[in-house]
């Protein structure tokens, strides 16, 4: 049988990135009071992108008094139609730089080209598209009579794994609804926040509506207690949550969490399996993994499982791990060494608990930070790899014989953000979605998403709704 290797297919655009980027206060660049920089680095081959302003308390402090008085003399008492003007603006901007953006977020995340290019860049551009359109109808989004307000100056903090989809999420519906903004993204992941600033200020927005303030976990920590917002949407880890969740616990702030995840996967025997391992592949893969909502546990249905564990090892071992920039490229880096090291020690705690690890057969890059698309088999609910987010392109199986006892595994887990459901029968699908403590449950396919369709989790993943007229909510008070 003769194997034919895939020609080298690298990205051809190269996006303008400056040598050091400052912080975007009021309208303007400007450089951090205290004068620090940190570097961030390409995952895939660990070289220097950039060097990114460190905002401290003092940088943070501005930004609040640039976003108060952006509230107080220009966005509150805007049109809004006008204001759906601005954010429309943004959504056409994004779009028009569609391809450079989402080569500066794979170089920055390690995330293949083909994601940032297909999914990233056009789902945060939708976004705006999407709360563009709302700017102007928030009466009716409120219903019963009630007057719409906003609620001032928001803080937002995102993560690195979807660096600037995080970011649209929250900017879009924050400015529909008329309030300014400070956003704090990720410290390894800041290079598309900050090309977003740049279209902001082309866009020609009123000064300090806004602002993007680059750093580390105390530079976010300053955005949650200073005293003058009125809002913090944050998403990220479980930990950094319940933290920011006691600093705020009775104060007047208003908060929403996004959290971690550790969602079930159910394949039921009647499911179409071929298409079942295309979801499953999906929901753990896309991304390394890297995705709060990430079908980590999958559940199977005693008598297909070894039915569905090889034709999983079959279907994982033609994914292709490498260059994150060739658009071949299935499997890209891992975010950062500290996140790779995290992935290594859960994957040990698997084996040694005395899970069968089953990894792609691939050489791994010599530089980066690179881990092979992995499963468990004999699992149990008891093991780390089980019960623990791993954040990471490893999926642990386990099996169970009833829908009951599907239900009963795939709601014991303290999270509960996401779940998907495989199988032929419309009423058990219904059944199965009803039963499921999860935000957001997937049926017969897995992580779709749409700006009109809700997103947020229960329990330990947090509480609020991001997306859809949900979103709007979170940012007006009556």
């Amino acid at each position: 049988m003769t194997t034919f290797e895939y020609a080298p297919a690298p990205e051809s655009v190269r996006p303008r990135i400056r040598e050091r980027y400052g912080l975007f206060i009021d309208g303007q660049w400007c450089a951090p009071q205290d004068g620090r920089y940190f570097e961030t680095i390409n995952p895939a081959n660990e070289a220097p992108i950039a060097q990114v302003a460190y905002g401290s308390a003092a940088d943070v402090d501005r930004a609040v008094r640039a976003a108060r008085k952006a509230y107080d003399k220009h966005w509150r008492k805007m049109k809004p139609a006008d204001r759906a003007k601005y954010i429309y603006r943004i959504a056409r901007a994004i779009t028009e730089r569609g391809r450079e953006l989402a080569v500066l977020e794979t170089m920055d995340g390690g995330k293949p080209i083909k994601e940032s290019r297909d999914f990233d860049i056009p789902t945060a551009a939708a976004h705006f598209f999407y709360y563009a359109g709302w700017a102007d109808k928030l009466e009716w989004a409120m219903r019963a009579g009630r007057t719409p307000h906003a609620l001032g100056v928001c803080g937002q903090i995102v993560p690195w794994n979807f660096p600037l989809l995080m970011a649209a999420w929250k900017i879009a519906p924050a400015l529909a609804c008329g309030n300014t903004v400070v956003l704090k993204p990720a410290e390894t992941t800041p290079l598309t926040a900050l090309a977003l600033a740049q279209i902001v200020q082309e866009a020609d927005l009123p000064p300090g509506v806004v602002n993007v303030v680059t750093g580390d976990g105390a530079t976010g920590a300053a955005l949650v207690g200073h005293d003058d917002v009125e809002k913090i949407a944050f998403t990220g880890s479980t930990e950094v949550g319940k933290g920011i969740a006691r600093a705020l616990a009775g104060t007047r702030k208003r908060l929403t969490l996004e959290l971690g995840g550790k969602a079930a996967h159910i394949v039921f025997a009647d499911a179409p399996l071929d298409q079942a391992i295309e979801g499953v592949v999906n929901g753990i893969y896309f991304n390394q993994g890297h995705v709060c909502c990430a079908g980590s546990r999958l559940l199977v249905e005693e008598r297909v499982h070894d039915e569905v564990v090889a034709r999983l090892t079959e279907r994982i071992a033609t994914l292709r791990l490498g260059d994150p920039m060739d658009k071949n490229t299935d499997i890209g880096a891992i975010n950062s060494r500290a996140q790779l090291e995290k992935i290594e020690e859960l994957v040990r705690s698997g084996v040694a608990e005395g899970a069968a690890l089953v990894q792609q057969p691939c050489e791994l890059p010599g530089r980066g930070f690179f881990f092979p698309a992995s499963f468990f088999t004999n699992v149990h609910q008891s093991h780390r790899i089980a019960r623990e987010e791993i954040f990471g392109p490893v999926l642990s199986i386990l099996t169970f014989r009833t829908p009951d006892e599907a239900v009963e595994k795939a709601n014991n887990t303290p999270y509960g953000l996401s779940a998907g459901v495989w199988t032929e029968k419309g009423s058990k699908n219904m059944w199965v979605a009803q039963h499921l403590r999860a935000g957001v449950v997937w049926c017969n396919t897995f992580n779709q998403f749409d700006p009109s369709s809700p997103f947020g989790g229960y329990r330990e993943s947090g509480f609020g709704r991001e997306g859809g007229v949900h979103g709007l909510y979170e940012y007006l008070r009556a």
